[in-house]
């Protein structure tokens, strides 16, 4: 029988940012992955911010979005 790993970190939340939202991740993650400056040194609590306000999303669920978008593209550019 497989046991499915448990999931931690800013993908914990990913459930309840998608039901609570109504959009799938990888859209959250284009979102911040086209803002201004992104890939140009833009800065972590700045991507929060437009998160939070220009689309109504929570300090917490922001921040694990934004933590794992930058987390997951460096992973890519060291590949």
């Amino acid at each position: 029988m497989s046991v499915e790993p448990k999931v931690s970190g800013p993908a914990s939340y990913f459930p309840s940012i998608e039901k609570k939202y109504g959009r799938p991740i990888a859209e959250w993650q284009a979102v911040v992955r086209s803002a201004p400056r992104y890939g140009d040194g833009a800065r972590h609590s700045d991507l929060v911010a437009l998160l939070k306000d220009e689309h109504g999303m929570g300090h917490g669920h922001a921040n694990a979005v934004v933590a794992y978008t930058l987390a997951e593209d460096r992973t890519e550019d060291k590949a």
